[in-house]
């Protein structure tokens, strides 16, 4: 969390109409990075159930951290990776799960595509756990020693744990509390209490 304050204090901030890389033209982003902005937030997660909570959460929390980051750290934010390693709830209606071999090839692809873009941070923002965090940082590492450039992963429910033991008494963790009450937060139409 200090990094990514010192980062967003040391960087200039651009002003701008939108920071999602899915809305730029190439005209916009030509001039944007990396001669204006060096930063881009890759929102990473899956689809598998979330008890109450709606299936994507591990999508939505990421995506809503990486918009309210990116004016603060004068950052992009990539579209979000949506499918993840999972595996555990196959069981269950909605999951979905990328074998680890698919996984680590498409995200090396899109890793070293923004590194070839000229961004010199890249910052993944995980929503979803197991496996995949230790992929990531695999893969983060490897990028960021081949392209020379700046990479980190972080979970957001880990930066906010010791709000969480405060708040809820317990660390949370998958459809815990604290994934229900952030996700709640972002968008209450996505927990059902009723249910």
């Amino acid at each position: 969390m200090r990094f990514l304050l010192a980062l967003a204090l040391a960087l200039p901030v651009a002003a701008q109409s939108t920071r999602e890389m899915n809305d730029l033209n190439w005209m916009e982003f030509r001039e944007l990075v990396p001669r204006k902005i060096q930063t881009v937030l890759l929102p990473t997660g899956t689809i598998e159930p979330h008890g109450v909570a709606n299936n994507g959460a591990d999508n939505t929390a990421p995506v809503a951290l990486a918009r309210a980051m990116a004016p603060r750290l004068n950052a992009l934010v990539a579209p979000v990776v949506n499918y993840g390693v999972t595996g555990s709830l196959d069981a269950y209606a909605g999951a979905f799960s990328i074998s680890e071999s698919a996984y680590r090839v498409f995200l090396a692809d899109i890793l070293d595509g923004l590194a070839n873009q000229g961004f010199r941070n890249i910052i993944i923002i995980n929503g979803h756990g197991g496996p995949q965090t230790a992929i990531l940082n695999d893969l983060a590492e490897k990028t960021g020693r081949a392209h020379k450039v700046r990479t980190l992963v972080t979970n957001w429910w880990a930066i906010c744990s010791d709000v969480t033991m405060k708040v809820f008494g317990e660390d949370g963790g998958h459809a815990g509390w604290n994934e229900n009450a952030f996700i709640q937060a972002i968008e209450p139409k996505l927990v059902h209490q009723d249910r």
